[in-house]
């Protein structure tokens, strides 16, 4: 979209949404309460709101290259601080980790080594967060194709992603109370298809289609 198809968007926005849904703004003007923390990639493709049809005011959103989560007290990256906000300000009750389908960061991160010389601040990002993706899928899978290698790397990076969450002090303490829940899911572009992590089969499966509300078996990762 261009510039001007975004201000095109703005002034429909404010003439028809906004004005039909005055009453929600001004109740958001003062208060949020989101029930989800929503981590994903900064990939045009996805939209969390979209996917989830959520409406303004129901999902907190955190959103990097990669979907990465800096372990806590790695560096002063402002993930951290979301997190804590979502948590303990907000009192967030589910967070999702949801990677995608082709993901860019994960094949840079399959060749790290000519990501250096062409995008070196992208490369310093993945060498220090996501590393240990990295490393696991290439030691593991020798011989796989790169299209399936691509896709091992997406499930495991946001498996280690999940891991890095529970290395914040503030997590720990709401997953132990269970007051917290973490999911894993992977988006699917071309379908539109979640597959979220089943722990008991320790495998991604297709998010089934059913009626709400009852517990979710997918919920939580180990907990």
């Amino acid at each position: 979209m261009s510039m001007t198809g975004i201000i095109r968007g703005l002034n429909e926005f404010q003439s028809n949404y906004f004005s039909a849904n005055r009453e929600l703004f001004e109740s958001l003007s003062r208060s949020q309460s989101p029930e989800v923390l929503f981590i994903t990639c900064s990939d045009s493709r996805i939209d969390p709101c979209l996917i989830t049809q959520a409406q303004p005011g129901e999902l907190f959103v955190l959103r990097n290259v990669g979907n990465v989560i800096p372990t806590y007290g790695a560096a002063n990256y402002g993930e951290g601080a979301g997190i804590e906000y979502a948590v303990h300000a907000l009192g967030i009750k589910d967070i999702i980790i949801c990677g995608h389908s082709n993901c860019g960061a994960m094949q840079g991160l399959l060749q790290i080594g000519k990501l250096a010389e062409e995008m070196p601040l992208v490369y310093d990002w993945l060498r220090r967060n996501a590393e240990a993706t990295r490393r696991l899928v290439l030691e593991n899978y020798p011989n796989y194709d790169a299209e399936r290698l691509l896709q091992i790397a997406i499930e495991q990076n946001v498996l280690t992603q999940i891991e890095n969450l529970e290395t914040y002090p503030v997590i720990r303490s709401r997953l132990h109370s269970g007051k917290l829940n973490l999911h894993a899911w992977i988006y699917d572009i071309e379908s539109g298809t979640v597959f979220a992590y089943n722990a008991s089969l320790g495998q991604f499966a297709p998010m089934e289609k059913r009626s709400f509300p009852v517990p979710d078996p997918l919920a939580s990762m180990r907990y």
